[in-house]
C-alpha cells in the first residue's frame, strides 16, 4: 500500500472511532408478568425514517434491551410490530445510561420508565397537562360520537346514491325496450316525408328527424320539398339545421372556441393548431356518453404522444357538479373539459356562448375530428359515423 492510501485508510479509521467513541450504551431492564416467550419490541431514532428497531423475547418475566446513542432520543415500547395507534405504544425519552422498565401489557400507555432525566421531565410535563385533558374528555367523548354519526351518514348517504345511480343506468337501458316501436314509427314517418313533399307536416316531421340523419340525407330530403314548404316557418327551422350540421362536417373550418375549463383555467380551440383535436359532446346523465368512455381512454393513450388531443364538451350546464364527478369517476380527467355554453333560465334559453350549436350537435355521443390546420376531417355520431369508422380514421391519419 502507497504512503497515499495508507494516509486515506487512517483518517477513515480515525473518523469511525471518533464517531463510535461519541456514542454511550444504553441498557433497558424490563419487567412483565404472563408474556414469558413473547416479544417486546423498540423503535427509537431521529425521524420515521431513520428508526432502529429491535426485539427481545420475555424470560421469567424479564427482558433486556442495550444499544448505543448519540444524545437523548424518543422511542417507544409496543407489543407489535405493525402500524399502531398511540394507545398500543409507551412513548419515552431514552438515555445512554441504564435505565428500568415496568411494562403494563393490559394498559401499555400506564407503564413506568425510570432512569432517564429527560423522560421524567417529559412525565412532568404531562402531568401539568392532565387536569387540562381530564377537562377536555367530555368534549372528546363527544366529538367522537359526532365523528361516528357524521361517518354513519356518509356511508349512507354513498350507499343511497350508489342504489340511485344503480336505478338510473336501469331506467336508461330499459329504454331500449322501446326502440323497436320507435323504429316502426320512424319508418312510417319517413315514407310520409318522402311521399310528401308537398305537405307542410313533411317539414314539421323533419325537425325530429334531422338528429338521426346524415348531412347528405337530410339535404336531399329537404330540396325535395315544395317551394312553399322551404319557405315556411317549419321549412326554415329545418334548413338552418342543416346549416349548423354543415357547419359540423367534414370539410368545413372547425368554430374556434375559448371557454373556461373545468379547472378555471382558459382554453381556446386555436391553441390547438399544428395537432388533431377530437371534440366529444357527452353528459354526465349520457348511458351511451359514460359506456363509450373506456374505449376513449384507450384511443387517448394510443395516440396522445403523437400530436393528438382531446377536448370535452359537456352538455352539463346547469350540473356543474354532476360533470365533475362524472369526469372524476371515469377517470377522464386526463384531456380538457369545458361546458358547451347553454344557458337557461325559465323559458329563455340563450344560445348565444352554445358551442354545439356551431357544429349541429342533436345527440349525445357525437364526436367531431379536427385536423392540424382547424379543418374537421370525421363526423362521428348525430349525423356521422360510428366509434368504429373513428378507429379507422385515426388509424389512417397515425399510421398505426
Amino acid at each position: 500500500m502507497n504512503t497515499n492510501n495508507k494516509f486515506i485508510a487512517l483518517i477513515g479509521l480515525l473518523l469511525a472511532t471518533s464517531t463510535l467513541s461519541a456514542q454511550k450504551k444504553f441498557v433497558i431492564n424490563g419487567q412483565v408478568p404472563d408474556m414469558n416467550g413473547k416479544y417486546i419490541y423498540l423503535s427509537y431514532g431521529e425521524g420515521m425514517n431513520n428508526q432502529k428497531k429491535d426485539s427481545v423475547l420475555v424470560a421469567n418475566g424479564k427482558f433486556k434491551f442495550s444499544g448505543l446513542l448519540d444524545e437523548p432520543t424518543f422511542g417507544y415500547f409496543s407489543l407489535g410490530n405493525q402500524m399502531l395507534s398511540f394507545d398500543q405504544i409507551f412513548s419515552v425519552i431514552l438515555e445512554p445510561t441504564t435505565m428500568k422498565l415496568i411494562l403494563d401489557k393490559d394498559r401499555i400507555t400506564k407503564s413506568t420508565l425510570s432512569g432517564s432525566k429527560e423522560n421524567d421531565k417529559l412525565k412532568g410535563l404531562d402531568a401539568q397537562k392532565a387536569p387540562i385533558n381530564q377537562a377536555m374528555e367530555p368534549l372528546r367523548a363527544e366529538y367522537q360520537q359526532r365523528n361516528e354519526a357524521y361517518s354513519k351518514a356518509s356511508k349512507a348517504l354513498k350507499e343511497m346514491e350508489q342504489k340511485v345511480d344503480a336505478m338510473k343506468n336501469d331506467n336508461y337501458a330499459f329504454r331500449d325496450k322501446f326502440e323497436p316501436f320507435q323504429q316502426q314509427q320512424e319508418a312510417i314517418d319517413l315514407e310520409f316525408i318522402q311521399k310528401n313533399p308537398q305537405s307542410i307536416v313533411s317539414a314539421y316531421l323533419m325537425r325530429f328527424k334531422i338528429s338521426g340523419m346524415t348531412l347528405a340525407d337530410a339535404e336531399k330530403i329537404y330540396q325535395s320539398f315544395s317551394p312553399e314548404v322551404q319557405k315556411s316557418s317549419y321549412g326554415k327551422e329545418v334548413l338552418s339545421e342543416i346549416n349548423k350540421m354543415r357547419s359540423g362536417s367534414p370539410g368545413n373550418p372547425a368554430f374556434v372556441f375559448s371557454k373556461t375549463d373545468i379547472d378555471g383555467q382558459s382554453l381556446s380551440l386555436a391553441d390547438y393548431r399544428g395537432k388533431y383535436v377530437l371534440l366529444d359532446f357527452w353528459a354526465s346523465w349520457c348511458v351511451p356518453c359514460r359506456k363509450g368512455n373506456p374505449h376513449l381512454i384507450g384511443v387517448y393513450n394510443k395516440y396522445k404522444d403523437a400530436g393528438f388531443e382531446i377536448i370535452g364538451i359537456s352538455d352539463d350546464d346547469r350540473n356543474e357538479a354532476a360533470w365533475k364527478k362524472a369526469v372524476e369517476q371515469d377517470q377522464i380527467q386526463i384531456w380538457k373539459h369545458v361546458l358547451r355554453g347553454l344557458k337557461m333560465e325559465g323559458n329563455n334559453i340563450d344560445r348565444s356562448q352554445d358551442i354545439s350549436e356551431h357544429y349541429g350537435i342533436h345527440t349525445l355521443p357525437t364526436k367531431i375530428l379536427i385536423d392540424p390546420k382547424g379543418i374537421i376531417i370525421g363526423r362521428y355520431g348525430s349525423g356521422g359515423g360510428s366509434d368504429t369508422d373513428l378507429d379507422a380514421k385515426l388509424e389512417t391519419v397515425f399510421g398505426k
